[in-house]
C-alpha cells in the first residue's frame, strides 16, 4: 500500500465518508485525527453522532486529506470501529487525540480507521498542467486565492 501515513503533515481536517445500514451516504469535517501506523488512522468523536452512528450500523468508512496548500491529498477506504471513552481501550486508541485538543474538547469516543486502499489526491493543475505545475506554484496560487501570507519564524 502507498505510504499515505508518511504525507499527512499539511492536512490539518478530513472528511469522514460514512453510511447508514440502508446505504444513505453522509460526509462530515473531522479536524481532531492521527496516523497511528501504515493501516491505521484514529479520528476523534467530540460532535459525529451520525457518523459513529453509521460506523456501527456499516463500518465501511472513506477519508480524505487534503494539504490544501500543495492541493495534494489521500483517500483512505478501509473498516472503522467505534470505541467508546468508557471501553477499556479507548485510552490506548484516544492517545495521540487527547494531547491535541487538551482541554479544548471533551472526545466522547474514538473512530479507529484500518485503512485497505490508499488512493492519492491530485488536483487537476497536476494532472492536465504536469510541466507547469509545482508544489511551490500551488502555494503561491492557494496563498493568492486564500489571502494569506507565509510566516516568517525568528
Amino acid at each position: 500500500m502507498a505510504a499515505w501515513h508518511q504525507t499527512l503533515g499539511g492536512c490539518v481536517l478530513c472528511w469522514l465518508a460514512t453510511a447508514d445500514a440502508d446505504g444513505q451516504p453522509n460526509v462530515s469535517p473531522k479536524e481532531v485525527f492521527a496516523v497511528v501506523d501504515e493501516q491505521h488512522l484514529v479520528i476523534a468523536h467530540i460532535a459525529s453522532p451520525i457518523s459513529v452512528r453509521n460506523i456501527q450500523q456499516n463500518p465501511k468508512v472513506c477519508v480524505s486529506l487534503i494539504d490544501i496548500f500543495v492541493q495534494k491529498g489521500w483517500k483512505l477506504m478501509g473498516h472503522a470501529k467505534y470505541v467508546n471513552a468508557r471501553d477499556e481501550a479507548f485510552h490506548a486508541h484516544a492517545k495521540p487525540l487527547l494531547g491535541m485538543v487538551g482541554d479544548q474538547f471533551n472526545i466522547q469516543g474514538v473512530m479507529v480507521v484500518e485503512v485497505v486502499q490508499a488512493h492519492p489526491i491530485l488536483a487537476p493543475s497536476y494532472r492536465f498542467y504536469p510541466d507547469s505545475t509545482t508544489e511551490s506554484g500551488q502555494i503561491q496560487a492557494a496563498m493568492k486565492t486564500y489571502g494569506v501570507r507565509p510566516v516568517k519564524l525568528i
